[in-house]
């Protein structure tokens, strides 16, 4: 689907053609998203968000996944319940809130609530899993993103070698894991915050993991100063992290960091969302080196 199908008269008409409606209107894109067409539907007094997006493999992104997912945290209680779902679609109850940016999630109020939400999503979530769903493991994802980029003789090829060797260290720095199930996308946009409450959406990466994998990414994607980090990891632990603990933690948030910027790498090639990704792709990959300079330094090697 290509830019210009978003506001495309085709791409309205599949929406309104949709059989969970009764008198659609106000069909409308909601901005924001990088990975999936997202557009606002009111229907009879009640609003909608539709989800458009197929599966995309080079993303590790299966929409059968994503759907179990969904379910599993409208029935917990963490993300707005589904109405609808088709091939390729999902309709979602409209939230009445706005994302969350960087600076919101710099109150440590708004932290403590976020992190606490988080937690829920890692121990409550998956007593409500039904089927199968996917692990999310970092470090395979950058190896087959490392592949893809190869076969598409990415731009970034020069790069590579010296960044699959780095990812490497960052593994066998995490060392062994507890198992949880994470979201490993969040994204302050992917956080929700309504009169009442906090709201968890867009599942589309979400797979058992290591707890370290979605607090690396909430400090890293809300570049949360070190003692917000503090407090955000004193908050989830209940106690203050020792020495071990945040030294495979900051492997873990420069491996997510890493994620991030091969992603986008992967995405220059294969997305027609209209986004810049080359400049996001710049972007993280200042921010990864930045940290894994840090790691380095702080464990005394080079």
């Amino acid at each position: 689907m290509n830019t210009q199908d978003l506001t495309s008269e085709k791409v309205i008409d599949r929406v309104r053609q949709l059989s969970c409606w009764k008198a659609p209107t106000d069909i409308e894109p909601l901005d924001g998203g990088i990975t999936n067409i997202n557009l606002r539907v009111s229907d009879q007094g009640c609003n909608y968000v539709v989800r458009l997006g197929e599966d995309i493999p080079e993303h590790g992104v299966m929409r059968f996944n994503e759907l179990a997912i969904s379910r599993a945290a409208e029935l917990a209680d963490i993300s707005p319940g589904i109405h609808h779902v088709e091939k390729g679609v999902m309709v979602l109850r409209f939230v009445d809130g706005l994302p969350l940016s960087d600076t919101d999630l710099h109150d440590p109020d708004v932290l403590s609530d976020v992190t606490l939400l988080m937690r829920r999503v890692h121990t409550e979530l998956p007593r409500f899993l039904r089927g199968p769903v996917l692990a999310f493991w970092v470090f395979h994802v950058l190896r087959d993103y490392t592949a893809y980029l190869h076969e598409h003789d990415s731009q970034h090829k020069p790069l590579l070698s010296d960044l699959a060797a780095q990812a490497r260290q960052l593994e066998a720095a995490v060392g062994k894991i507890d198992l949880v199930f994470g979201h490993n996308d969040l994204l302050p946009a992917n956080i929700l915050r309504s009169k009442e409450r906090y709201w968890l959406i867009d599942w589309e990466y979400g797979g058992f993991n290591s707890p370290l994998f979605d607090l690396g990414g909430l400090a890293s994607n809300a570049a949360l100063p070190v003692e917000l980090e503090q407090h955000m990891l004193e908050t989830y632990l209940g106690h203050k992290p020792d020495a071990e603990f945040l030294q495979r933690y900051a492997a873990m948030k420069c491996a997510s960091l890493l994620r991030e910027t091969l992603w986008s790498m992967v995405s220059e090639i294969s997305s027609r969302i209209d986004f810049d990704y080359t400049a996001y792709t710049a972007e993280n990959l200042a921010r990864y080196r930045q940290a894994f300079a840090d790691t380095q330094s702080s464990r005394g090697t080079t």
